[in-house]
């Protein structure tokens, strides 16, 4: 067993190669942390599949030495996993008040509101765990409350940067100054954990404030209804749309759970107070068309969203010719097809859209290259050790830290076990870093059975045969398919495959199991015969 002792170790369970599912874990003298729980999306790896998390086997079998999950800030791939794993854990969260209150719903949603400790820290409020000593510090980012870890150990110092932008007008909250991260430089940073999502952006991300003028030009030239999607969780992108609505004259309407939702947290420790009344879906189509303006759902083109739903005409808020969606948020890697279904929909109702492609209308929450080399500047560590990012993000950005002057970069892996300090940093050992997958309501392995079954279902289909046999003879077959690729001539394939379960139903005695298995290779190999796919086959022997 793995035990941390006198040293300072850290592991990726996710977020290292991949964007999304970040859990991170340090190490020290025989005590770990978890900084961030969150997940990732579904895709076509995994049919039928939404939410994927980290598996936390490593860290489930050192539980005893757990002493907390400090999280970050309140985005799903750093908060999203908590309902699910964190109540296993059984540790205390320690978050600021806006995301405390994002986990506070989460948990109430699924019952578990009182199995969970979730413990408040101001803004840059400082605790202590075990051997080490935290500080949470603010930085800007496209969602409210946004905080480093800033991470003290008898073995060194670690700022763990979590997801960050340098804004100079953030619209809400007040990041870290220049001069705060400076003097944190001054005072000595042993290793920066930092994002890599932007790392080839040679541009800064740009910031919150300067959207106001692209927004109001956008939603003021248009003539009809118009909709806005958003990030829901972008509280100040909120509140400049709230500001729009007012400076152009239109009533406000809210669409989507995820926004109530982060409306009413943000509102509940203080933010958003001047956010303009809201008027709901009925009187949103009373009101003539140039007097309304929707924020919606759906910017990724989720297909449950409010957005998806107006442009299938299945939501109480419709849309016609001359109407303007305003997409003010950025296409995420593998949305594409989803996102062009629904621009597709609205253009075929002659719908107007916008895009941060014709107006300036979304800026990233992410570090370009800029803001990279100003925190390298500030805090001048010793060493960078690249997470948030896919291998090429984590490795370009170790490119320009060394360009930019960063003494030392380590490339690590989900699941590489890393020792900072003391000594030279090296990966000294790989550890468990699978994924979990949440099918329905129960969760099991992204690779273990079930998951492989319904790979092999999506892409070969499914057969079933049901023999009958009379006095240990054969009597019948019956077979049913499911997406194998056989329709016009179903019924010949039906009966070849018949013939094939009856030839091997009727070779010479054999066990059940061998029998089974005899049928089941002659029907697949009919199939795949036909078919090139080699079908899951299940066979039924029935007596009588």
């Amino acid at each position: 067993m793995t035990t941390p002792g006198k040293e300072l170790l850290f592991a990726a369970l996710g977020g290292s190669g991949e964007i999304g599912m970040n859990a991170n874990l340090y190490g020290c003298e025989g005590k770990w942390i978890m900084l961030d729980l969150g997940v990732t999306f579904g895709n076509h790896d995994y049919p039928g599949i939404d939410i994927v998390m980290p598996d936390l086997e490593f860290i489930e079998d050192r539980r005893q030495d757990l002493l907390g999950i400090v999280l970050t800030h309140g985005h799903e791939d750093h908060i999203g996993a908590i309902p699910y794993l964190a109540a296993d854990l059984g540790v205390p969260l320690y978050a600021n008040r806006f995301t405390a209150g994002l986990i506070a719903h989460k948990l109430a949603e699924e019952g578990l509101e009182k199995d969970v400790d979730v413990r408040v820290v101001e803004i840059d409020g400082e605790f202590q765990l075990g051997p080490f000593s935290i500080r949470l510090m603010p930085l800007a980012h496209s969602i409210l409350e946004m905080s480093a870890a800033v991470i003290d150990t008898p073995y060194g110092r670690v700022f763990h940067t979590g997801d960050w932008k340098l804004d100079d007008h953030p619209v809400l909250g007040t990041p870290s100054s220049a001069a705060a991260l400076t003097a944190v430089g001054d005072e000595g940073v042993d290793v920066l954990v930092c994002d890599s999502t932007n790392a080839f952006n040679p541009e800064a991300s740009g910031s919150e404030g300067a959207l106001r003028e692209g927004l109001l030009a956008s939603v003021g030239a248009a003539k009809g209804r118009v909709v806005v999607t958003t990030f829901a969780s972008n509280a100040a992108r909120l509140q400049t749309l709230g500001e729009v609505a007012t400076a152009t004259g239109r009533s406000l309407c809210v669409a989507g759970r995820s926004l109530d939702r982060i409306i009413g947290v943000a509102r509940a420790v203080g933010y958003l107070k001047d956010f303009p009344p809201t008027v709901d879906f009925d009187e949103a189509m009373r009101l003539p068309r140039d007097k309304i303006m929707v924020i919606a759902t759906g910017g990724q083109g989720e297909p449950r969203a409010a957005l998806a739903r107006m442009a299938a005409d299945i939501h109480q808020i419709k849309l016609e010719a001359g109407d303007t969606v305003v997409f003010s948020s950025k296409q995420i890697p593998g949305n594409e097809v989803a996102i062009g279904r629904i621009m597709n929909q609205l253009a075929a109702k002659d719908v107007l859209t916008v895009t941060e492609k014709q107006a300036h209308i979304h800026v990233s929450g992410h570090p370009g290259q800029p803001e990279l080399a100003a925190l390298y500047g500030w805090l001048r560590p010793k060493l960078l050790v690249p997470v948030h990012g896919e291998i090429r993000h984590m490795h370009e950005q170790a490119r320009f830290a060394l360009e930019k002057g960063v003494p030392d970069v380590l490339v690590q892996e989900n699941g590489d076990l890393v020792r900072l300090a003391p000594g030279l940093a090296k990966i000294v050992e790989r550890v468990r870093a699978g994924r979990l997958i949440l099918d329905g309501d129960v969760i099991l392995p992204a690779d273990g059975e079930t998951m492989g079954e319904r790979r092999k279902l999506a892409i070969h289909g499914h057969i079933s045969v049901a023999v009958v046999l009379s006095d240990g003879r054969f009597a019948d077959s019956a077979i049913h398919s499911r997406g194998v690729p056989v329709e016009d001539e179903r019924d010949a394939f039906v009966g070849e495959m018949n013939e094939a379960a009856e030839q091997a139903a009727t070779a010479p005695a054999r066990s059940r199991d061998a029998l089974k298995e005899a049928i089941r290779l002659g029907v697949r190999r009919v199939a795949t015969d036909w078919t090139g796919k080699k079908p899951i086959v299940d066979v039924l022997i029935v007596d009588v």
